[in-house]
């Protein structure tokens, strides 16, 4: 696609259902008792792998345009598969139902595209054959297919190298079936999604400090979930009402999850006009935010501080590239293995449109101010990295052209439908 300067950009989005609550939604609702009920649920691709993984293993799902109704069958109500399990291009899917495939009594192969494939195992297989899980590399390059054999399991208490959600959650998981209780350490508390809804579910799980631990053999029951907007989706059209000059763009019901909010600690630190409304703390918080054009000035994002906003790094690099003086980004190094490695995409294609970028071995260094233009972007099937170019050509001068651009349905399939909206 082909995109171009925007002179206008102003009026309200309403941002689909968060991708992570999505997908732990039908998970939990698939090993509790009755039905779950969810609403604002995200139909995007990788949400919809996951309904398509639980209805291989027996799973009654139903989706309609108001709600998607999981019809569970308790902890240990799942059949094995006729076929391969495929999670397509969400990580999120393979990670977190790994945990509860190692537990079942049935042998089941978990597949998926080309960028699942590449993406490392390692960080799940290992504390997953701590429990007593028998996980292995089909193509033994610690990358999925992987050939999961169910097992009993056993508690354990893992100390993780990375501060993960994924890796926490399949932990997590598997330790609803264990014969003990399972605690997983992070170096910084990853978002906490997992946690709020199994605990909301039935789930015995607690947190101390950097620590989550969950009891075993839980009885799970239906419920009912809303599922909050998601921020990282609210992310592309934040930084639209912060750049482009005049704007002002209102997003209802976005959730705030301390763990989730980086982006808009990081953009307020910036000097970014952000005014959160009608704030609702129960459960996943949330709140309508509205935001102003600003001028931006650069400032350091490193530790404790990354893990909430992983995901949004890409467009906060089109932000700091806009913003006076240097930004600089450091413990970031999570950005080699998404769906491509963001540090090395982000500073080719930032280059390219006139940017001062230098990357690093855990981040990079960016001199803000110098005006942006068109270029040719390759998106690397990466959906995140088309919606930050589709932002940056909001500012840049001529044409940017962003090959791969559908990809973003993977999490937000009418992005450009609601981009186009404001800059009517």
């Amino acid at each position: 696609m082909i995109f171009q300067k925007a002179n206008h950009l102003k009026g309200e989005v309403t941002v689909p259902g968060d991708k992570s609550i999505s997908h732990r939604a039908v998970m939990f609702g698939a090993l509790a008792e009755g039905v779950t009920e969810v609403t604002n649920f995200l139909q995007g691709a990788d949400c919809l792998s996951t309904i398509d993984c639980f209805r291989k293993m027996g799973i009654e799902i139903e989706n309609t345009p108001e709600h998607i109704l999981i019809h569970g069958r308790g902890l240990h109500g799942l059949t094995q598969p006729a076929c391969v399990l495929d999670a397509g291009n969400s990580g999120t899917t393979t990670r977190l139902i790994s945990g509860i495939l190692a537990a079942q009594n049935f042998e089941t192969m978990l597949t998926g595209d080309a960028s699942i494939q590449k993406r490392p195992m390692r960080r799940i297989m290992e504390p997953l054959s701590m429990m007593g899980a028998k996980i292995a590399s089909v193509n033994n390059n610690d990358c999925a297919p992987l050939c999961i054999t169910g097992a009993p399991l056993h508690g354990i208490h893992y100390h993780s190298r990375v501060a993960s959600a994924q890796v926490k959650s399949s932990i997590l998981l598997a330790g609803l079936y264990a014969d003990g209780e399972t605690m997983v350490t992070e170096p910084t508390v990853s978002r906490n999604h997992s946690e709020i809804m199994l605990r909301y579910f039935g789930a015995d799980i607690r947190t101390e400090g950097k620590t989550a631990i969950v009891q075993p053999e839980p009885v799970l029951k239906g419920q009912k979930v809303t599922v909050p907007g998601d921020i990282s989706s609210a992310a592309y059209f934040i930084a639209a009402g912060l750049l482009v000059p005049g704007a002002e763009v209102y997003l209802p019901n976005v959730g705030i999850n301390p763990t989730r909010n980086g982006i808009l600690r990081v953009a307020q630190a910036m000097g970014g006009d952000i005014t959160l409304l009608h704030v609702n703390d129960a459960g996943e918080p949330t709140a309508d935010l509205l935001i102003k054009h600003s001028p931006l000035h650069g400032i350091t994002i490193e530790g404790d501080l990354i893990p909430t906003l992983i995901d949004e790094l890409p467009i906060i690099n089109i932000m700091a590239a806009c913003a006076e003086g240097t930004t600089v980004i450091r413990d970031a190094a999570e950005l080699k293995v998404k769906e491509s490695n963001r540090i090395d995409v982000m500073v080719e294609h930032l280059k390219a449109m006139g940017c001062d970028i230098t990357g690093t071995d855990d981040g990079m260094i960016i001199n803000g101010g110098n005006p942006l233009h068109g270029a040719v972007i390759d998106s690397h099937m990466d959906h995140r990295i088309a919606m930050s170019f589709a932002i940056a050509s909001l500012i840049a001068d001529g044409e940017t052209h962003i090959k791969g651009s559908d990809i973003v349905t993977i999490s937000y399939p009418n992005f450009y439908e609601d981009l186009a909206k404001l800059t009517r």
